[in-house]
């Protein structure tokens, strides 16, 4: 199996001899005092700014008042109110540190909930704004439960098989769990012995269908591959001096030509991973030009923030055009008949064949392209991603977003000068990633892709003094 790229250090890894009940806090543990829930507040109230949220392309918000039912007042809100969410449970991941077992948003109003393992912890979950929920489990527990059903899945050819038959693994925050979907339940449930994870911590569900890449592409913003298959376009980006754009991994292999919607020349794969993940750029000849747009709306992408469980997410593909739903789970694994692809995020939005590579997109945060699913859009299905920050990240890219080039982004802009330090633009960060900035240190609450005018003193949101 393709190795994905390497996380930051500092981020949380489990490793393959950490049980799941390894990580379990006490009711006598070190608990965060008040600071953090004034810091948390501090951060949510900074975050529909920082992330420029108002800018939300209206082809979004008329797809989050169709498939969510909401008005277009409500669906601005609820992006406001998950930019809030972000910020603040984004801070309390770092005060509670191994007592952290996860969040996800609740109801219409994206109302966030906080797990811990820690009795200690509650009164500062609650005071910063959030619902909290005390669990067994840490989700750096949980998470290391997943990656054991991984490394079982790929062992050898009856783990291979049971795989294909269980093949989506993720874990399931609000419910403290892991959850393994199979459409034959003894299939699965050999993959959980032969992992050797503590079986309380699994549920096992049946499922009707297993995913698949969706392959077979046509629409607006659909490319060609070869002049033969086609996909969608997910996300343009720059790499220095060249432009291009990231899409699914099983749209081409490196060195394939491409053609765009209008038959016209436009570029070739320049990497590729599918299985492991299911990522791939494209670059473009000069013919074509980047822009900050998903399906040429007024609104532009701003930047490429890791939203929540529970968050509304948006898909546009060159098929079905624009839909919307909820994200479910992050870093999910699903096992396709040419193999499993780890990393992925779960949805409950629909698509067909021909959106493969297309845009997902909350808010006006990128989040990723689209791998496959189940299901079609007459009658609802299940959709995964391909996040979008370990793209650029695994092949130095830039995401094009409204405000990049000459002049800041859309944060409130650069500070004085160039005052030095570690931070710099185009890096993409991880939550708990550490950098300088001038004279003083900061630490990330969400993962995204830096940009000019987003420097950490300007944007609270993102960055916590340390």
């Amino acid at each position: 199996m393709l190795r994905r790229p390497a996380r930051a250090a500092c981020a949380v890894l489990a490793t393959a001899a950490l049980g799941l009940t390894a990580l379990q806090g006490t009711a006598g543990a070190t608990s965060p005092t008040p600071a953090p829930a004034a810091a948390a507040r501090a951060a949510a109230s900074a975050a529909p700014e920082n992330l420029g949220v108002a800018a939300a392309a209206p082809a979004l918000i008329e797809a989050l008042q169709r498939d969510l039912g909401l008005t277009a007042g409500q669906a601005r809100t609820r992006i406001a109110a998950e930019a809030r969410a972000g910020a603040l449970t984004g801070a309390l991941a770092q005060a509670l540190g191994g007592g952290w077992a996860g969040s996800w948003l609740e109801g219409p109003d994206a109302a966030p909930a906080v797990a811990t393992t820690r009795t200690a912890d509650l009164a500062v979950i609650r005071a910063a704004g959030a619902r909290p929920v005390l669990v067994d489990r840490p989700l750096a527990a949980l998470d290391g439960a997943l990656a054991a059903l991984d490394r079982a899945a790929a062992r050898d050819a009856a783990g291979r098989a049971d795989a294909l038959a269980a093949p989506v693994r993720y874990v399931d925050v609000a419910a403290n769990t892991v959850v393994v979907q199979a459409t034959d339940r003894a299939a699965a449930e050999r993959l959980v012995a032969g992992a050797g994870v503590d079986r309380a911590a699994v549920r096992v569900e049946t499922v009707a269908e297993a995913p698949r890449p969706l392959y077979d592409l046509r629409g607006g913003d659909a490319y060609y591959i070869d002049s033969s298959s086609r996909c969608s376009i997910g996300f343009p980006i720059t790499r220095g001096t060249t432009q291009g754009f990231v899409s699914a991994g099983h749209c081409g292999r490196a060195g394939s030509s491409t053609t765009g919607a209008n038959r016209v020349a436009q570029g070739s794969f320049q990497a590729s991973v599918f299985p492991g993940n299911d990522m791939s750029w494209v670059a473009t000849n000069s013919s074509w030009t980047a822009t900050p747009y998903v399906n040429s709306a007024s609104g532009a992408v701003t930047g490429s923030v890791l939203q929540q469980v529970g968050a509304s997410v948006c898909r546009s593909g060159s098929t079905t055009g624009w839909h919307c739903g909820t994200i479910q789970q992050h870093n999910t694994s699903v096992t396709y008949a040419e193999g499993t692809v780890s990393g992925v995020t779960r949805t409950n939005v629909c698509a067909e064949p021909g959106d493969s590579g297309g845009s997902f997109i909350s808010g006006t945060q990128a989040q990723g392209v689209t791998s496959g699913g189940t299901g079609n859009c007459s009658q609802g299905g299940t959709t995964y991603y391909q996040p979008v920050n370990p793209i650029l990240q695994g092949y130095g890219l830039t995401l094009k977003t409204d405000g990049q080039g000459p002049g800041p982004g859309p944060g409130p802009g650069p500070g004085p000068g160039n005052p030095g330090g570690t931070w710099a633009a185009g890096t993409v960060y991880q939550a708990g990633d550490t950098v300088t900035y001038g004279s003083a240190s900061y630490r990330c609450l969400q993962g995204h892709q830096a940009q000019a005018g987003w420097e950490p003193p300007n944007t609270p949101a993102l960055w916590q003094a340390v």
